[in-house]
């Protein structure tokens, strides 16, 4: 597996030399998309090319802008299939799998109340970051705020995954372990950010209605 790996970041580093950023574009839009396809073979090597010849052959930081537009336009995929397919699809079929329209309704309006944060650590959290675009879209939430929060969560990921390749170069086993601890970390800082934003909610919630009281 690891040679396979090796193998394969080996290729993406002649293809993305070759194409360029419009290639980081693309890769990244398809691995933001539903297409299983992960970010962490395409940005590392990347920015492996961007600290090789004292980044004559590609800049940091605009590897790092089109791995953002990039998860930008594979996120829009996501959110507008579910806008324009998604709701009829998950009514027709979710019976099947115990989901009714009242627990969709529920887990719209549990989306417009908490979007942005949700939105955020989903971008985040392994195996989420391509699938939340699909919720935000159901319920419609507002292309502003879905953009904002979905480009501050990517680029979170992109910039990591842009600095190991960046710091590691063109080894695999030491990206595949400098991903493990940023991972860890990313997901410590997310739990905490939760609870913060649970702590905070709740008190607004409380504040609100004690205001209504007087």
């Amino acid at each position: 597996m690891k040679a396979y790996l090796k193998g394969l970041c080996v290729k993406l580093v002649a293809i993305i030399m070759m194409i360029g950023y419009p290639g980081i574009i693309i890769l990244m839009a398809i691995e933001s998309s539903f297409i299983p396809f992960p970010s962490e073979i395409i940005i590392p090597p990347a920015g492996y090319l961007a600290s090789a010849a004292g980044g004559e052959k590609m800049s940091l930081a605009l590897i790092i802008l089109c791995g953002i537009f990039g998860s930008l336009i594979g996120a829009f995929v996501n959110y507008y299939i579910a806008v324009y397919a998604g709701r009829p699809f998950v009514i027709k079929y979710g019976r099947y799998f115990l989901i009714t329209e009242d627990k969709l309704e529920k887990c719209e309006e549990f989306f417009k109340n908490h979007g942005e944060i949700t939105t955020f650590v989903g971008r985040l959290i392994p195996m989420i970051r391509q699938l939340i675009s699909f919720p935000a879209g159901l319920a419609r939430m507002n292309l502003a705020k879905f953009t904002l929060y979905t480009t501050l969560g990517a680029g979170i990921w992109v910039i990591i995954l842009a600095f190991i390749g960046y710091w590691v170069g063109n080894n695999m086993e030491l990206v595949e372990k400098y991903l493990q601890n940023a991972t860890v970390w990313m997901l410590g800082g997310v739990i905490v950010l939760v609870l913060c934003y649970i702590k905070f909610h709740s008190f607004r919630k409380k504040r609100r209605a004690a205001k209504e009281e007087e």
